[in-house]
């Protein structure tokens, strides 16, 4: 009888070890497929903007279809060629208020980010930009990863992946309220047209860029600096005005 407990709590403590595995490695998406939707992503109003294959949905600033260079599928990954000259990626799509969603990688030294409130009636390519940096490049904190680049800084204690690793960011736009995340922490949070942001803008150098830091319907943008990075899993859903 003895010898059956110890079985037994032995196989008890096999299966709780190999369900917390399971827990952790569900948890940091590890075991996800990438670039794919999970039933319920797919119920929470989730949808891809990378299918994982192609640059469909994006085309060039001002422009109808995607770039012929610069922008390469390479595995899973979204690759921005170094000095592709391939120029940014806006999405087909605008939108409203939504929830933005993405993991990311760059090698030491290298530069890029993601836009968002992206307008094609300007001139350039301008727009509220969550900025993904090798922080070692950065004096400024306001020019650091995860910033409102040039507007308004991070929290200092930011959970950032060196180069070369891989981060997962995240944007929330409902509102006027903007929220960006890093590696699941919540770094910087802030509110279209408020003093603070009227105040960062005043000191960049979209000072001079009418409507800049209002709130509008627009597209997602990924930059290129002539810097390689990479993007996969990127996602977003729309969400309601409060």
């Amino acid at each position: 009888m003895k010898r059956n407990w110890v079985s037994w709590l032995t196989v008890l403590s096999t299966c709780l070890l190999a369900a917390i595995l399971n827990l952790a490695a569900a948890e940091d998406g590890s075991d996800a497929k990438a670039n794919q939707l999970s039933a319920a992503e797919r119920q929470a109003g989730w949808k891809l903007l990378f299918d994982g294959k192609s640059l469909k949905g994006w085309h060039s600033y001002k422009k109808t279809e995607p770039p012929k260079q610069g922008w390469v599928v390479e595995g899973e990954w979204l690759k921005c060629v170094a000095n592709g000259r391939g120029g940014d990626l806006v999405s087909d799509d605008e939108f409203n208020d939504f929830e933005l969603s993405w993991e990311w990688r760059i090698p030491p030294k290298a530069n890029n980010g993601v836009k968002y409130l992206i307008t094609e009636e300007r001139n350039q390519a301008v727009g509220h930009e969550y900025q993904m940096i090798d922080d070692s490049l950065v004096k400024d904190p306001k020019a650091s990863t995860a910033s409102f680049y040039e507007v308004l800084p991070p929290s200092p204690d930011k959970p950032l992946k060196p180069p070369g690793e891989i981060n997962h960011s995240r944007v929330l736009l409902q509102g006027k309220h903007v929220e960006h995340w890093l590696n699941g922490a919540k770094v910087l949070e802030y509110e279209l047209g408020s003093e603070a942001v009227k105040a960062g803008v005043a000191k960049s150098k979209f000072r001079n860029v009418a409507g800049f830091g209002d709130k509008i319907k627009g597209h997602i943008l990924l930059t290129e600096h002539h810097d390689e990075a990479f993007f996969r899993n990127v996602k977003i859903r729309e969400l309601t005005s409060p």
